[in-house]
C-alpha cells in the first residue's frame, strides 16, 4: 500500500495543467508580437533555426519533471512487512450506555455525546495499552474487539449512538459479562472495565456481573452520568413520556454505581461537566501490573521518493538538452 508521509505537497500537483497553459498564452503573445514587428513569414525565414514544436516538447518534459518532484516531495512509502511488536501495558474495556436516557440534556450537548468526548481524549492519552468497546441498552454487543489501533478506537467511538442497539432499556450486568469475555489470551492481570452510564439499570444485577468479573482479575469502574434531580429525555424533537402522558425525569443512580465499583475492586466517579472522571481512572490503572502485549503490526516503511526524484533530474536533464533549434543535417560546410 502507497501511503505519502507529507501529503500535503500533493496541493502543488495542481500547478501541472498550469504549466503548458501559461506557456501557450506566452506562445500566442509572441506571434502577436511578431505580427506587430512585420511579415510572420518573413520573420520566420530570417529564424530559420528556432522550432517551436521543440519547445512544446521542452515544457512538457519540464511539467513532467515537476509532476515527480511533488510526488518525491510527498515522501511515498511502502509497507514493507507485518511485524509483531512487543509493548507493555493494560487491556480496558469501555462499557458505553447508549440507550435514550442518554440523550439527557444535564450536560452539554448530551450524556452520550460528553461521555463519547470524554473517552476520545482519553484515548488520545493512551500510550502502549489496549482498548476495547462495548455499547449497551436492552441489550450489550462488541462495537469494537479489544485492539491497540487508536485511530479505529477513535472511528468507531464515533458512529456510535442511540440507535446503535436495537432494544431499548439499560442492562449494565450484561454489558459487564460482555466485556469480560472479550479480553485478549494475552492479558490476565492488567484488565479494567469502565462502565459509562445514569445508573438506572432495568434489566438485571449489575452488582453481580461486577463480582464474577472482579473474581477473575478484572476490576470494574464506574462512572456516573447525570444529575441526581433529574433531566427529562428530549427523543424526535419533543420530551419522552410515560404510558400515562407524564414526562419522563432521567435521574443518576449513585449507590448502584456505588455499589458495582465496590464489588468490582474499582472506584466510582461522579462525571463532571469539566473533568468527566475518566482521567483519575487512568492514574489508578497506571498502577496496574503491565503485561507483555504482542501485536501485528505495519513497522516499517520503504522510503520511495529517492525514485521520484531521480526520475525529475532525468526529465530536467532531458529538457535542458533538447533546446529549442532545428537539427541540420550537413554534410558539407
Amino acid at each position: 500500500m502507497l501511503v505519502f508521509a507529507n501529503d500535503f505537497f500533493l496541493w502543488l500537483l495542481l500547478l501541472v495543467p498550469l504549466i503548458p497553459v501559461a506557456y501557450g498564452i506566452k506562445c500566442r503573445l509572441r506571434r502577436r508580437t511578431v505580427r506587430l514587428m512585420g511579415d510572420e513569414a518573413l520573420v520566420g525565414r530570417l529564424m530559420p533555426s528556432y522550432s517551436p514544436a521543440k519547445g512544446w516538447v521542452r515544457i512538457s518534459l519540464f511539467s513532467s519533471a515537476f509532476f515527480f518532484f511533488v510526488l518525491g516531495l510527498a515522501r511515498p512509502q511502502i509497507g514493507a512487512k507485518l511485524s509483531e511488536r512487543e509493548t507493555k501495558g493494560a487491556e480496558i474495556m469501555i462499557c458505553l450506555d447508549v440507550s435514550n436516557s442518554m440523550l439527557a440534556e444535564d450536560y452539554s450537548p448530551n450524556r452520550l455525546e460528553r461521555a463519547k468526548l470524554a473517552v476520545s481524549r482519553m484515548v488520545d492519552r493512551l500510550q502502549d495499552d489496549r482498548i476495547g468497546l462495548i455499547v449497551f441498552a436492552g441489550t450489550s454487543f462488541v462495537q469494537l474487539p479489544i485492539t491497540a489501533d487508536y485511530v479505529s478506537a477513535k472511528m468507531f467511538l464515533g458512529n456510535v449512538d442511540q440507535t446503535s442497539v436495537p432494544v431499548q432499556g439499560t442492562a449494565i450486568g450484561d454489558a459487564i459479562l460482555t466485556a469480560a469475555k472479550s479480553f485478549s489470551a494475552q492479558s490476565e492481570k492488567s484488565r479494567a472495565i469502565v462502565v459509562i452510564t445514569d445508573g438506572e439499570n432495568h434489566e438485571d444485577d449489575p452488582v453481580e456481573a461486577a463480582e464474577q468479573a472482579a473474581s477473575m482479575g478484572i476490576r470494574v469502574y464506574a462512572i456516573g452520568v447525570g444529575s441526581l434531580r433529574g433531566q427529562p429525555i428530549p427523543v424526535g424533537g419533543e420530551l419522552m413520556k410515560d404510558r400515562d402522558g407524564n414526562i419522563v425525569v432521567s435521574r443518576l443512580d449513585e449507590g448502584t454505581l456505588q455499589q458495582l465499583a465496590k464489588a468490582g475492586n474499582g472506584a466510582y466517579v461522579h462525571a463532571g461537566n469539566d473533568e468527566f472522571g475518566l482521567n483519575p481512572i487512568i492514574e489508578d490503572l497506571r498502577r496496574l501490573e503491565d503485561e507483555k502485549l504482542t501485536s501485528v503490526v505495519f513497522e516499517e516503511y520503504d522510503e520511495q521518493y529517492m525514485y521520484f526524484f531521480a526520475v525529475a533530474l532525468v526529465l530536467l536533464v532531458a529538457e535542458m538538452l533538447v533546446g529549442e533549434r532545428r537539427h541540420r543535417r550537413r554534410l558539407f560546410d
